[in-house]
């Protein structure tokens, strides 16, 4: 007789009593998943610090983090190098948490913000400021977050219909990102050599350059809105499983939904201003995690670990690759990105599902 894969493996989840009285369901391949994440992505960080034209070792940015660097070294790691880490880990975790809500809310493995029109939003919204208004870089990163906070707002209000349906949510994305698509390519045909040239380096999506600046908006944007999110994992994981088995569990659907679609555009949106629309972390990093966690839900904590990993390891990938700031992170991402679809098309037909 077959066995399903709780029976084969009972301690794969187990139940913690903590000093309150409470029980908490532990996951321990979905912790292990994250540990080992979280290894990863600072080990490449660390690495990355240490690439440039200024090579340094790893024990030596370990030294200089810690206060035991010469002044140079201090320098390029303190003042140059870990900006630019530190962005890209914010901006990995925020679309890999965004990527997993707004997957488990359409309850389809297509809505992502790369499909969405959130990404098309942002840059529709820095391209205003650089072609209308020839802004600097900081009102570009403010244009960039008004305009994917925009396209967010436009999408849910057009999707609602008594409630907001996962289908219906993600082809209204598909519609309004098409028509920002034709808006951003008439801003382009607008502008000056110049002001083109400027506006294409950002659409690739880069973390070059990156400093302090951006990483403190980012910080206290995560340090609200992930315990905000992780709060809410439970009702997310009863409104996948429907509108009327979460109501019958006393969950608030459209309270619920609405929340975390707020939260999502917040994350995706800051992401996107700090470093460009970087392509396919958020569509690739939940699926990704639900594979090695092997676990059914949003698997919250792993996509957001696993967009961290993804973006610093492609990032150190294009600098080993292509030497210092000669490839965007976003074309890293978007080739390893597709090749991933186009294997989980394959993958999918295969089996039948498609």
């Amino acid at each position: 007789m077959k066995t399903n894969r709780a029976e084969r493996s009972p301690r794969a989840n187990r139940a913690v009593r903590t000093p309150g009285g409470l029980s908490v369901r532990l996951d321990v391949r979905a912790l292990v998943v994250v540990l080992l994440l979280l290894a990863a992505a600072l080990a490449a960080s660390v690495v990355l610090i240490g690439t440039g034209d200024f090579p340094i070792s790893a024990g030596d940015v370990l030294k200089t983090l810690t206060g035991d660097g010469n002044a140079g070294q201090e320098f390029i790691v303190n003042e140059l190098r870990l900006p630019r880490v530190l962005v890209g880990l914010l901006v990995g975790a925020s679309l890999g948490l965004g990527g997993a809500l707004f997957q488990a809310v359409s309850r389809n493995p297509l809505g992502s913000p790369d499909i969405l029109g959130l990404g098309q939003g942002a840059t529709a919204g820095a391209l205003t400021v650089i072609v209308v208004f020839s802004g600097s870089a900081g009102e570009i990163t403010a244009g960039a977050l008004v305009g994917g906070l925009g396209a967010g707002v436009a999408i849910y209000l057009l999707a609602w219909k008594q409630g907001v349906h996962g289908y219906r949510l993600v082809l209204v994305g598909i519609g309004v990102s098409a028509i920002l698509t034709a808006v951003n390519g008439y801003l382009l045909t607008k502008s000056t050599i110049t002001e083109a040239a400027q506006a294409v380096v950002w659409m690739t999506g880069s973390l070059s350059g990156r400093d302090w600046e951006q990483v403190w908006p980012l910080l206290w944007l995560c340090a609200v809105l992930v315990p905000l999110v992780l709060c809410n994992g439970r009702a997310l994981r009863m409104v996948e499983m429907g509108d009327d088995v979460s109501n019958a569990l006393g969950v608030r659907v459209e309270r619920t939904r609405a929340l975390l679609m707020v939260a999502a555009v917040l994350l995706t949106a800051a992401a996107t201003a700090a470093a460009g629309p970087v392509s396919f972390v958020a569509l690739t990093a939940p699926q990704l995690a639900r594979r090695l966690t092997r676990s059914p839900g949003p698997n919250l904590l792993p996509s957001l670990c696993m967009g961290a990993a993804l973006l610093v390891a492609a990032d150190l990938l294009s600098q080993k690759v292509f030497g210092a700031d000669q490839m965007p992170v976003g074309v890293v991402t978007g080739v390893l990105g597709g090749v991933y679809l186009l294997w989980l098309l394959v993958t999918e037909r295969k089996a039948g599902r498609i």
